[in-house]
This record gives structure tokens, C-alpha cells and sequence, in this order.
């Protein structure tokens, strides 16, 4: 199978540029209302910027000029009264705006988690947890600037700049085409600058994932590299990754920032032309004054938003490739789905039938994991799955539980295929127990809890001490109440397991499914947990896959699986007296 690790670049799929920020966008519209409000602020707002050239220019031609200070300081009161009214109202539109851009990041965080636990196995087989936490955390908050800028810049900027080109065309056309004429270059320097810089800020963000990616591996495995003395060698694996990262932003940055000049020397030869022309070309007797201040600061409002606006381009061209890479997650098509019609599996009995079943791994179909496998599992049957590593034991597992679905033939519960009724009413009556023990952080009780939410105190305490759990819980510091830290550190591996016992027995599930589960349990508590299992075992349909093969002799059929079936199948006493594969077995663990 080809692992996506921290040493390879992730692959992204093309999108068009203008369909990812539409998709992006749409999410505003779940806040009509306030962003309806926040136009009319910034209505407000822009109307103000456009009039103060003008009040500054009848204050120069209609009332110095005239001497009439008394109507000077009165429009002086009135220009005063509405910029202190913009001030306050830019500070409300910001506030809004805020609330609106956390709003939807918390939005689409939420849905990218939520379809995040939809996929399969096969997704997170190909991509390191690190990487996934990239998308999720970095990649969406790199959005909130954008999602704000586009209400708050770009729209008022625009709306600025086409009347402020229609106010200077209606004063003086021969000064608006000065002012305007050095357009054509910002726009060849525009579409120069985001083409170059695009793919460079998706191998960017390709990089930072990976340092992200190999931190997470690293943390994760920290006992180990302690414990080889590798700190060495990953310290140069981590400084490597920070050098391609650093590589990477800076070959981006460096054309990004290329926009910032390109908007000055605009600005500038845009500002000589129009001097030039009402000076030289027009001549200054021709222009007042008042008319010739008002197109300086017409010129200035018309080349700051166009500074505002090539920056929110510049933040849509450096974050654009983390949107691509949050949708891309979310337009992945879950392998395993409810299929439409499926229906709710009632109460199941616990009989397990493989028809014909075929399964291949989809990265390598050549490679058959299994091959028209068949059985019937009566209800109540506890079944032994021995072979060796690889040989497709916790395959047959995974298809029960619908992980996998099979590359040909059908799986059955009760009579009925696996694929015809949700998930939900399939898993739930079933209870998994795994060797890689998991415990979340949070109280003892919370994690026996874990698997039957509903689960009253005495049903958790009932299945501690099934497991031989309750005493050892009890010796605890604060005995149930106990907060476990992040995968259980502090307890032994042994514990770990216990607890996990009990979190799978409270949920009284109709198929159990124990996969190793007691590798890692010294042989006496192994003798202490036995009475438990069988307990559990008896009424329900049980599958124990086990390397140890003292702890599957009561089971009512072992199954040696191996070279794509079903080698032998029978009690230990029968596969014993047959001296075939599980005899071998048996006597490499015994025979010493």
C-alpha cells in the first residue's frame, strides 16, 4: 500500500481558481442579515470618503475664496459630525465582521471534522495524522482575513474606485484619463505576479504540512527515539523539513510581494500624469484650485483602495491553495457509505456468513488478501482466527464490521448483506477490542462509558469487574474519578487493556470481536481476565484472533487461515489429531 508520509509531497487535484473561492464565499450567505448591516455601514462609510473631496473643495472655491468664515466653520461642523460618525461606525462594521469570519472558520472546521469521521480506513491508511491536522487546524484558519476582506475590502473598494472614476470623468475627462492611465501595467503586473505565485504557495503549504506530519510522528514516537538515542538523526530530518518549508516561503513570498511595488510605480506615474496634464497640458489658469485639490485626493482614493484590492488579491492568491486543500477533503467520496434504501438491522441473533468472499486492498487488486472464502458462523460460536501475520485475519474482522467491503461475494448477519443497512445499526450491536489499546483523555469512568454512553454506575462498575478491572481502578488516586492523560499515559500497558475490556463489555454487544486483545497482559492477569471474557463470550457470537494459543482452546471452532482461505477448521482436540498447520503451530509455542 503507498503511504503518504512526511517525506512526500501530497497530491492536489486541479481546481479552477474562480469555482474554489465562489465555493469559499458561499459561506457568508449563512449571515445575510449582519452582512446586509455591514453594507450599510460601509454605504455609509464610502459616501462620506467620497464627499469630503468635495467639501474640501467648496470650502476652498465657495467659501475662502468668498471670505465667508462663518460658512466655513459650518461645513467644517458638518465634515466633522459625519467623519466622527464613520470612525464609530468603521469600529461596529469591524466587530461585526469578526463574529461573521470566526462564525464561519468555526463552520467549516466543524464540517470538515464531521465528514472527516465519515471515511474510510483506506483514507487514513494513506495519509499521516499530521497531515489531516494541517487541514483542519492551519489551512482553515489561514481563511479568516480573506472571508472578512471580502465583505470589508473588497466590496467598498470596488464600489470606491468606480465612483471616484465616475466623479473625475463627470469633473474633468482629460485629468480622469491622466490619473487613469497607467492601468494597463497594473493589470499585465497583476496577472504576471499570480500566475508565478499560485503554485509556488501550494508547494508552501504541501511543505508545511509535512513538517507538521513528521512533528506529529515524532512527538508520537518520542519513547522510542529516546530509547534508540535517535535524537540525532531526527533533529537533521526536522531541520531539513524547516529548510524546504523556509525554501518554499520564501521563493513565494518573493512574488507576492512583488505587488506592493508594482501598485507604487502605478501610483506615482498615474499622480506625474495628472499633475502634468492640469499643469502643463491644461494649464493651472484653467483648473481652480479647489478643483485641482479634490482630483489630488481623488487620485489618492482611487489608488489606496486599488492598494487594498491588489492586497485581498495577494491574501486570495497566498491562501487560495488552502481552501483547495480543505475542499479537496470534503469532496472525498467516503468508500464505505450507507447505500441508498439502506435499512436499520434490527436486533441481530449473531450468525456470520461469508459467501464466495473475495478482497483485495484498492491500491493493489492483483494482491488478493483473501479468495472465495466461505463459512457459517452459528449464533453464540466463539471462532479462533490463527495464521500468520498477514494472512488475512483481521480482514475477515473488518468486512464483519463493514470496514472494508468485499472486492467480491457477500457478508451476512442474520441472513442479511452487510451493505444493505446503515452503519450505525450494524456497528453499534457490535463490540471491538484491538491490541493498539486507545484511551481518550478524560476520568476512568468516562472511558468505560465510551462505549455505552448511556451507561449507568453500575453497569461500569459491573463491567470493571468482569475484567478484573474494579480492583486495580480502585487503587487509583481518585478510584473512577481518575483523569487519564492523552492515550493513558501513567498506567501500564496491561491497565490500558483492562480498561478497554471493560469500555467493550459495557456496550453488551451481540458479535465480539477481540483482535489480540490480550498481547499485552502478563499470564496472571491473563488467568484473572478469562473468567471475564468467557462471561462475556457465552450467548454471543465471538471472533478472537490470537497468536497465544492457550487463550483460544475453549473456542467451539478454530479457523487457520492462511494463503488466501481457510486452511483447516475445527476444535484444538480435532486440529491437534489432524497434525496439519495449527499442529505446527501449536508445537512451535509448546513443544519447548
Amino acid at each position: 500500500m503507498s503511504v503518504n508520509s512526511y517525506k512526500e509531497d501530497e497530491q492536489s487535484l486541479e481546481t479552477k481558481k474562480r469555482e474554489t473561492l465562489l465555493r469559499l464565499f458561499s459561506y457568508l450567505l449563512r449571515f445575510q442579515k449582519e452582512i446586509l448591516l455591514v453594507l450599510l455601514i460601509m454605504a455609509f462609510c464610502v459616501t462620506v470618503s467620497l464627499m469630503n473631496p468635495l467639501i474640501m473643495e467648496a470650502a476652498i472655491d465657495d467659501y475662502i475664496r468668498q471670505g465667508d468664515f462663518p460658512g466655513l466653520i459650518r461645513l467644517i461642523g458638518f465634515a466633522l459630525v459625519l467623519n466622527l460618525a464613520m470612525v464609530l461606525f468603521v469600529r461596529l462594521r469591524m466587530s461585526i465582521m469578526n463574529r461573521i469570519g470566526n462564525g464561519v472558520l468555526m463552520r467549516i472546521r466543524q464540517e470538515l471534522y464531521t465528514h472527516i469521521q465519515t471515511l474510510d480506513f483506506q483514507f487514513f491508511d494513506s495519509r499521516p495524522t499530521g497531515k489531516i491536522l494541517a487541514r483542519i487546524i492551519g489551512d482553515i484558519n489561514s481563511l479568516k482575513e480573506v472571508l472578512g476582506n471580502c465583505v470589508t475590502t473588497l466590496i467598498p473598494d470596488f464600489i470606491t474606485v468606480c465612483a471616484v472614476i465616475v466623479i473625475m470623468v463627470a469633473k474633468n475627462p482629460l485629468l480622469a484619463m491622466a490619473a487613469l492611465c497607467s492601468l494597463p501595467l497594473l493589470l499585465g503586473g497583476m496577472w504576471f505576479i499570480q500566475t508565478a505565485s499560485h503554485r509556488r504557495w501550494q508547494t508552501y503549504r504541501k511543505k508545511l504540512s509535512n513538517l507538521g506530519a513528521f512533528i506529529h510522528e515524532d512527538l508520537s514516537g518520542m519513547r522510542i527515539i529516546q530509547s534508540f538515542t535517535a535524537e540525532t538523526e531526527t533533529d537533521d530530518i526536522f531541520r531539513r523539513l524547516v529548510e524546504e518549508q523556509r525554501l518554499a516561503f520564501h521563493k513565494a513570498v518573493s512574488f507576492s510581494d512583488a505587488f506592493g511595488p508594482v501598485i507604487d510605480i502605478c501610483w506615482g506615474l498615474g499622480s506625474i500624469a495628472l499633475y502634468y496634464t492640469g499643469i502643463v497640458v491644461i494649464g493651472i489658469d484653467q483648473v481652480s484650485i479647489g478643483t485641482f485639490m479634490a482630483f489630488a485626493s481623488y487620485i489618492n482614493m482611487f489608488w489606496r483602495p486599488i492598494s487594498n484590492l491588489s492586497s485581498f488579491y495577494n491574501q486570495l492568491i497566498t491562501n487560495i491553495a488552502a481552501a483547495e486543500r480543505v475542499f479537496e477533503i470534503l469532496d472525498t467520496v467516503p468508500g464505505i457509505t450507507d447505500r441508498p434504501g439502506a435499512g436499520v438491522l434490527p436486533p441481530i441473533q449473531g450468525a456470520v456468513t461469508f459467501e464466495d468472499v473475495t478482497f483485495a486492498y484498492s491500491d493493489a487488486p492483483e494482491m488478493q488478501v483473501l479468495r472465495k472464502v466461505s463459512f457459517h458462523i452459528r449464533p453464540g460460536e466463539t471462532i479462533a482466527l490463527v495464521g500468520p501475520t498477514g494472512a488475512g485475519k483481521t480482514t475477515i474482522v473488518n468486512l464483519i464490521s463493514r470496514f472494508y467491503d468485499t472486492t467480491s461475494g457477500r457478508v451476512l448477519i442474520d441472513g442479511t448483506d452487510v451493505r444493505t443497512v446503515t452503519l450505525e445499526s450494524l456497528r453499534s450491536q457490535m463490540g471491538i477490542m484491538t491490541q493498539d489499546t486507545f484511551l481518550f483523555s478524560g476520568t476512568v469512568r468516562d472511558n468505560i462509558r465510551y462505549g455505552k454512553l448511556d451507561a449507568t454506575e453500575e453497569e461500569i462498575i459491573a463491567a470493571a469487574k468482569a475484567v478484573s478491572a474494579h480492583d486495580f481502578i480502585l487503587k487509583l488516586e481518585k478510584g473512577y474519578d481518575t483523569e487519564l492523560k492523552e492515550r493513558g499515559a501513567g498506567l501500564s500497558i496491561g491497565q490500558k487493556q483492562l480498561l478497554a475490556f471493560a469500555r467493550t463489555f459495557v456496550s453488551m454487544p451481540r458479535i465480539l470481536i477481540l483482535d489480540e486483545a490480550t498481547s499485552s497482559i502478563d499470564t496472571q492477569t491473563e488467568l484473572l481476565v478469562q473468567k471475564g471474557i468467557q462471561t462475556l463470550l457465552t450467548g454471543r457470537t465471538s471472533f478472537v484472533i490470537a497468536h497465544r494459543l492457550s487463550t483460544i482452546q475453549k473456542a467451539n471452532r478454530i479457523f487457520v487461515i492462511d494463503e488466501g482461505g481457510i486452511l483447516e477448521e475445527g476444535t484444538a482436540e480435532e486440529l491437534l489429531s489432524r497434525k496439519g498447520a495449527y499442529y505446527k503451530l501449536y508445537m512451535s509455542q509448546f513443544a519447548l
